[in-house]
């Protein structure tokens, strides 16, 4: 049996599935090399302006790969976009768009001609200065709302308005307005501010792109209070993201701290030993490691402990025993200083002693630097 293999296959990886260009919330098609994939449906996936998508027909029976320029149905008129996916990926991609039942899918008319290029390049051009122009109208207008973007339909018909605003808008007068000024069919879509984020693009705090702009397309709602399971401090300038809401990957490993949090004890309980008193200052979650201080407000008397070792002092108190010490049968961490300005220190990581060493092999007697009067003995 002859293994089967696409014109774009290398060293057993097919590059049908990698996409041929940067766009938004790609999609790696890891059917794409299964005999006849392209012709086992008629869905196609289309982009557009990032990181819009949608989903048409192929009645023609167009041979479309990746990467396509076709010209499909719109409302009225055409659009223009590029082929993302085609294949056997396509219905389950279909399945988690969660379209409304009963919506019928659009067909795509023809591969791009030249044609529709130029009407496209020049419907393109006109939607940074309509946006411009858009948002001054609005703010005439006395409207709430911001303008974050606009895009042509690919005839240069229609136009779409996304925009932001945190109340209900009445925008009947800005489509009249918008219309008169631009000759085209005027839609106003609302997004929140993380779309826009999306929509916009950039780097988050840890140095990769916005998840929002790459793979996220569900947004669940963030609470502080996941930032209070991991421990993080509640500040506003830390915990927001580019969007101005808290950061979306502040869920991500709530579940695990949450089930980690079982495993230690009570912040609220005080722990006895014969010498002193001890509060709970702060915690390692993932590595079940506690802090405690004998003063409750102020570090102070500093002993890490683990949760075990904790839990065991909670008994003793409970039965009115008290240990001789906190950390008696602990496991020992390796302190750390608590002062910020020395774990920056630049020279922390020299070694101790390194200054005035001798190398090794060196002897004083044979390496003494001369005197001066020595020198002069020798001339």
């Amino acid at each position: 049996m002859n293994e089967y293999k696409c014109g774009n296959c290398r060293d057993g990886i097919c590059a049908e599935g990698c996409s041929r260009h940067a766009d938004k919330l790609n999609t790696y098609d890891w059917l794409a090399d299964l005999p006849d994939n392209a012709a086992s449906t008629e869905l196609v996936e289309v982009q557009f302006k990032p990181p819009r998508k949608g989903y048409y027909l192929n009645t023609n029976k167009l041979e479309l790969v990746k990467g396509d320029i076709v010209a499909v149905e719109g409302n009225p008129g055409h659009d223009i976009g590029t082929v993302t996916m085609t294949g056997r990926l396509v219905p389950l991609l279909l399945k988690k768009a969660n379209l409304k039942p009963g919506t019928e899918l659009k067909k795509i008319y023809r591969k791009a001609r030249q044609v529709d290029m130029d009407k496209f390049a020049e419907a393109k051009a006109r939607e940074h200065n309509t946006m411009i122009e858009s948002r001054q109208i609005a703010k005439d207008l006395g409207l709430k709302m911001k303008i974050g973007d606009v895009e042509y339909q690919g005839d240069g018909g229609k136009a779409i308005f996304y925009y932001i605003a945190d109340a209900r808008v009445d925008f009947r007068q800005l489509i009249k307005v918008l219309a008169d000024r631009f000759h085209v069919r005027i839609e106003m879509k609302q997004i929140g501010a993380r779309q826009e984020a999306g929509r916009i693009g950039g780097m988050g705090p840890c140095g990769r792109e916005l998840c929002c702009a790459t793979w996220m397309t569900v947004f669940s709602s963030v609470s502080t209070s996941a930032a209070r399971f991991q421990d993080v401090s509640l500040n506003p300038q830390k915990l927001a993201g580019q969007c101005a809401k808290l950061k979306c990957c502040m869920n991500y490993e709530v579940d695990q701290y949450v089930e980690s949090l079982k495993k230690m004890p009570s912040r609220e309980i005080v722990l006895h030993t014969k010498d002193n008193d001890y509060f709970f200052f702060k915690a390692d979650i993932l590595n079940h490691f506690i802090t405690y201080s004998t003063d409750k407000h102020i570090l102070a008397g500093e002993k890490i402990i683990s949760a075990k070792r904790a839990f065991e002092i909670i008994n003793m108190n409970r039965n009115g025993q008290k240990p001789e010490s906190l950390t008696e049968d602990s496991v020992k961490v390796e302190e750390t200083s608590a002062d910020l300005l020395d774990q920056n220190n630049i020279n922390r990581f020299d070694k101790k002693g390194g200054k005035g060493k001798r190398r090794k092999g060196r002897k004083d007697d044979n390496h003494k630097r001369p005197s001066q009067e020595e020198k002069k003995t020798n001339k």
